[in-house]
């Protein structure tokens, strides 16, 4: 049998087709992957952010895959961005936690509503390394609802000046530009998004988050804003739009924390095979008793359960972006991206927890190949949209307008 990743590049390539170019880029992907297992598991261990991850990335210039060639990127189309994190995946979703926000919720965001001026001057930055972004939405008090967020902002002569909090943002301590949204001081309507320089004076990282459950190789952090000054050129698409920026950000990062949950159940079933043919118990492989194949099946399952789903998503995304003016395009690509997102965040969790009992009481242990898995994915589904607004996005997409559960 051969490797699970290749099997499903095979399969790829033979019903839609693969340039060379783009299979080069998946092997530049393998070699990238494999050199980063060591650091991943050691910093796991640590509790620490990985740090080689970014430097990894840079080396093998994997750090713009979606981003055009005409500012510095890989140019990769939709699926082709969804193999790359679904072989990210199998290291963890450390690891694609640090690439979806960077390129996925930050670099795209600005090459789908920047200005040229904002695509020439930060895109190149950071397909090269030498920006790292941020996606700072959510706050102590807003998660899933948008219109709850205190942060605020005021123009000032030459921009604006934004204050408030930023809670649990990935690449929070890192970043070197974040993507940030507040409304007008006074009128909580009508967001707006402005690209943020960390460097800028009133920026500050009040606490890197390390108390989590899981996820301890990507960076988190608590930000504060005290009248951070915003150029006038940094305010991202148009004043009072900030909405559609920040769903058109999240449709883009849901389609890569669904292709690296790919990757996990992946790298689950690739640990239960191993562990289900070398440990011996009651006198025979565990792999030879009925119920552990029952575990080992349900992964296998589940994977193919959700490969599809996320390549169907990430063609349906190529689709509308071609015909940005067909509303019905754009609807079903959000639609099919939330189920992707939806069932393989679930179903990751559910084999990680199958690999952990396969594994038994070592499964239990922190240096244990599963035991990541299965507190890292159980954030899958919350992060970039939780279950629950997952489930009312695809109902109200199939019942039509009225039937929003929410404004």
């Amino acid at each position: 049998m051969e490797p699970l990743f290749e099997s499903s590049v095979r399969e790829v390539s033979r019903l839609v087709g693969l340039q060379e170019k783009e299979l080069a880029l998946l092997e530049v992907t393998d070699r990238a992957a494999n050199e980063l297992v060591v650091s991943e598991f050691e910093r796991y261990i640590e509790r620490k952010f990985n740090d080689k991850v970014p430097e990894v990335l840079r080396k093998y210039h994997l750090l713009g895959v979606p981003i055009s060639e005409r500012y510095g990127g890989r140019g990769a189309r939709q699926l082709l961005q969804a193999l790359f994190m679904e072989r990210l995946g199998q290291l963890g979703l450390g690891v694609i936690t640090f690439a979806d926000v960077h390129q996925c919720l930050g670099s795209l965001t600005i090459q789908d509503w920047g200005s040229e001026e904002q695509k020439n001057r930060y895109l190149t930055k950071a397909a090269s390394g030498d920006a790292v972004f941020a996606y700072a939405l959510t706050e102590p008090e807003a998660g899933s609802d948008p219109v709850s967020i205190k942060t605020t902002y005021i123009k000032d002569g030459s921009g604006f000046k934004i204050s408030g909090e930023k809670y649990l943002i990935s690449n929070g301590s890192i970043a070197t530009n974040l993507i940030v949204f507040a409304y007008p001081e006074g009128t909580p309507k009508e967001l707006s998004a402005f690209i943020v320089d960390s460097k800028e004076d009133g920026f500050s990282v009040d606490m890197k988050l390390e108390e989590k459950m899981g996820l301890f190789t990507s960076d988190t952090a608590l930000l504060s804003f005290d009248g951070v000054h915003i150029p006038r050129e940094d305010l991202l698409g148009q004043e009072g739009k900030g909405l559609h920026v920040a769903y058109s950000a999240l449709l883009n990062g849901r389609l890569g924390v669904a292709a690296g949950c790919l990757g996990v159940m992946e790298d689950c079933l690739n640990q239960v095979k191993e562990r289900a043919t070398t440990r011996v118990q009651h006198g025979k492989l565990i792999g030879k008793h009925q119920l552990v194949q029952r575990h080992i099946a349900t992964i296998a399952s589940n994977l193919e359960s959700s490969r599809w789903l996320v390549y169907r998503a990430a063609m349906k995304k190529t689709e509308a972006e071609k015909s940005p003016s067909d509303p019905g395009l754009r609807l079903e690509a959000d639609r099919q991206t939330a189920i992707a997102k939806y069932v393989s965040s679930r179903l990751a969790f559910d084999s990680a927890d199958r690999a952990v009992q396969v594994f038994g009481g070592f499964g239990y242990s922190t240096v244990s190949p599963v035991a990541k898995h299965l507190v890292d994915t159980r954030v899958a589904r919350i992060y970039e949209g939780t279950d629950e607004i997952m489930e009312l996005k695809i109902a109200s997409s199939i019942l039509g307008k009225g039937f929003e559960a929410y404004g």
